[in-house]
């Protein structure tokens, strides 16, 4: 898969930046959007909706799924030897691990790699849809869904 469809993925992300929650209950014409998109009503915690939504408006059946859990299947994740190596690329999907859940509570889209951090595109983070920079010990995994 070239870096077109991936600079697609991120361009649709980006035309999203700004939007946010109508009343910060996980509703809004837009948010309801993302979440239509995975078969849900409003009220539903939506940053795997987001990307999914994302990468269907970019022409990729796949992910399609509202559990950001679900987005981080072993044969999707990156080793801890190609993050090392610089593997991670543009539109791939990252993991933020929540202790008290014990599972992958958020996930948002890689825009960019610089040095020990990622610069990233995320719905539901503060109830919008941003672009964030995270340090990548913060990171609990990595996902591609393009090749």
């Amino acid at each position: 898969m070239g870096s077109d469809i991936r600079e697609r993925v991120i361009d649709s992300a980006l035309q999203e930046i700004g939007v946010q929650e109508a009343t910060g209950n996980n509703d809004g014409t837009r948010v309801e959007a993302y979440l239509r998109y995975v078969g849900l009503g409003k009220g539903y915690a939506w940053c795997a909706a987001f990307v999914s939504w994302c990468y269907g408006r970019a022409g990729r059946p796949l992910p399609r799924n509202a559990w950001s859990p679900a987005l981080f299947p072993m044969v999707r994740r990156y080793t801890a030897a190609q993050i090392a190596q610089g593997s991670i690329r543009q539109a791939d999907l990252f993991a933020i691990y929540s202790s008290s859940l014990r599972r992958v509570d958020h996930v948002g889209l890689v825009r960019q790699q610089k040095g020990n951090w990622i610069v990233t595109v995320e719905g539901n983070s503060s109830d919008k849809v941003l672009s964030k920079r995270r340090p990548l010990a913060t990171i609990y995994a990595f996902s591609n869904w393009l090749d």
